[in-house]
């Protein structure tokens, strides 16, 4: 089940709030002024944005929409539900043999607990369901790192286009001391692309990018779990020795037994 990660919005208005605050504190409502600049926000978000195009094929930009997104959400897993599921599954499989799994399968919303069983259904043998499996994980990780590839790029261009930013308002400056009023404009954009570049990659770019990364870890290591436990029912393993198996992938956190009732009638996973 999707959830909304309250963290990520919550970490980058807390981070715009402490930057507003400081500004505030020295230069009061005046100096909020000082720090916007029409120009150095050209800069730095039309030079982004340039580069990216450059980097990344249509089809891929087109994506950040969504991989942004996912840094706003997150899957509500619970270990101890899912080793409970398995426990289920291998003692149903015991008693009624591994054919009567199928219909368990058809209140699951997980997609790859749910090929597996279905696979071990089909007869398949254990080195090749794992080799099937294992295969979908690595395609999996690939199709991530894709996506998060955006925000990476855009955390190492955004900083680069700030000091751009900056050597253009230098040169400008340089090129007009004989003017005093053309300091102060021209200063600015050379300090405030920098700013602008810095703090887009450091609050926003490079924290989302590994959040997602994050992520990824986290849903391959349930991934493992889901294949230990499905080649466990498919071959026939005690399923207090399966649980004890499962058990030692999860943290203390998560590590306790689960419930006598989850373990006998086998909740349902949710949550792709």
């Amino acid at each position: 089940m999707r959830k909304t990660d309250i963290l990520t919005p919550i970490g980058i208005t807390l981070g715009f709030i402490m930057i507003m605050l400081a500004i505030l504190s020295k230069g009061g409502t005046e100096g909020i002024s000082s720090f916007l600049d029409i120009a150095s926000i050209f800069v730095v978000i039309g030079g982004l944005i340039a580069s990216l195009l450059i980097n990344f094929k249509m089809e891929q930009i087109k994506l950040t929409g969504k991989v942004i997104n996912e840094t706003f959400h997150k899957k509500d897993q619970q270990m101890p539900e899912l080793v409970g599921m398995f426990i289920h599954l291998a003692e149903r499989a015991r008693r009624e043999g591994i054919l009567s799994l199928e219909s368990e399968m058809d209140e699951v919303d997980d997609a790859f607990l749910k090929k597996g069983v279905l696979l071990v259904v089909d007869g398949i043998e254990p080195e090749v369901i794992s080799d099937i499996m294992n295969a979908e994980i690595t395609a999996m990780e690939e199709r991530h790192y894709r996506g998060r590839a955006i925000l990476e790029k855009a955390g190492e261009y955004a900083p680069a286009w700030g000091m751009i930013g900056t050597l253009v308002g230098l040169v400008l400056m340089l090129n007009n001391l004989t003017n005093p009023a053309t300091l102060g404009p021209h200063m600015a954009v050379a300090l405030l692309t920098t700013l602008y570049g810095t703090v887009l990659a450091n609050l926003v770019f490079i924290p989302m990018k590994n959040k997602l990364e994050q992520k990824t870890e986290e849903e391959m290591f349930t991934r493992q779990i889901i294949i230990e436990g499905v080649i466990g029912v498919q071959s026939g393993q005690n399923p207090r020795i399966l649980e004890e198996k499962l058990r030692a992938f999860l943290s203390d956190g998560n590590g306790k037994a689960p419930d006598e009732d989850a373990a006998m009638t086998g909740e349902r996973i949710h949550g792709a």
